[in-house]
């Protein structure tokens, strides 16, 4: 390199000193300016040759300083949450885990990707059910990222396909359901077929991306049907109140009506003994009866007769 170091009578701008003490300051800067000029095209006042190696050694040093600083760009830090997918040149080379890395600039491109965290995404849409009613349906996907090269590298926008994807999903779910399940106790399992049938798509398209849960809030009318469906709403709660007022009747009207039924049981099983013992009493009269009859006949009428 054409950079001289100090020492050995010899200043940093290429001069010999020996023994003469500390180097000129302006002639090292008329120097400098002279080699400067060189570069660029000037002429300077030093002669050729010494303009030649002062533009040499300052494109050295400028070169060295890029690779230092291109080297150094290279290094990288993946949280603890994170993972990092390299590509080279535009190709998959590697996925990182959380650490200290280095790839090459300008070469390697990193894109790193929150994996632990959980995401969540709200959408809410008109929705056509089985019934041919129409409901506002609110629904909020949790999710996160289960294979980040996929996430990366499958899809364009994630974020996007799983919008579609989950619209498309309660739509289909939906228009399979009724009113009254979309409202109120279907819900819940509204919410599990919606889950499955989004796994599947978002599996399809290999995104990447895990759901968690969906949640699925209360359904609404759209505005312009409000007055008509709170009419049903009402209509629906009135049924249920009848229907309770009804089981309430019965709970207490059964087990009376069975008391008394087992009451009349008794008195007719108590009746049916009486009239029994009275008819084995009268048989066993009439036994005795007969049995005097045939020892004495005339002596037995006789006192039939009076007895009665």
């Amino acid at each position: 390199m054409a950079w001289n170091e100090p020492g050995n009578g010899k200043d940093p701008w290429g001069g010999n000193t020996g023994n003469q003490g500390p180097p000129d300051i302006d002639e090292a800067l008329k120097k400098l300016r002279s080699r400067i000029s060189g570069i660029f095209g000037g002429a300077g006042n030093g002669d050729k040759k010494s303009n030649n190696q002062g533009g040499k050694g300052i494109f050295g040093i400028f070169l060295t300083v890029l690779i230092i600083g291109w080297s150094v760009s290279g290094f990288y830090q993946v949280d603890e949450k994170e993972q990092a997918v390299v590509l080279r040149l535009g190709k998959y080379l590697d996925t990182m885990e959380p650490g200290l890395h280095w790839n090459p600039s300008l070469i390697d491109r990193v894109t790193k990707v929150r994996v632990t965290e959980e995401r969540q995404y709200s959408s809410r849409g008109q929705m056509l059910t089985e019934d041919e009613n129409i409901v506002e349906l609110p629904i909020t996907v949790q999710y996160n990222i289960s294979d980040v090269k996929a996430f990366v590298l499958n899809v364009k926008d994630p974020e996007l396909s799983l919008k579609q994807a989950s619209d498309s999903a309660l739509r289909h779910v939906v228009g399979s359901s009724e009113l009254d399940e979309v409202v109120s106790t279907g819900r819940l399992k509204i919410g599990d077929e919606v889950q499955l049938r989004l796994q599947t798509y978002l599996d399809n398209y290999g995104t990447g991306i895990k759901v968690r849960k969906i949640n699925i809030q209360e359904a609404r009318p759209p505005s312009q049907v409000k007055a008509a469906y709170d009419d049903v709403i009402k209509a629906r709660e009135d049924k249920e109140r009848l229907i309770n007022e009804a089981q309430t009747y019965s709970n207490g009207i059964i087990p009376e009506a069975r008391g008394q039924a087992q009451r009349q049981i008794e008195e007719a099983n108590g009746y049916k003994e009486q009239v029994v013992a009275e008819a084995e009493g009268e048989s066993k009269r009439f036994e005795l009866l007969l049995s005097e009859y045939n020892k004495a006949p005339q002596v037995t009428r006789q006192r039939i007769y009076l007895d009665t």
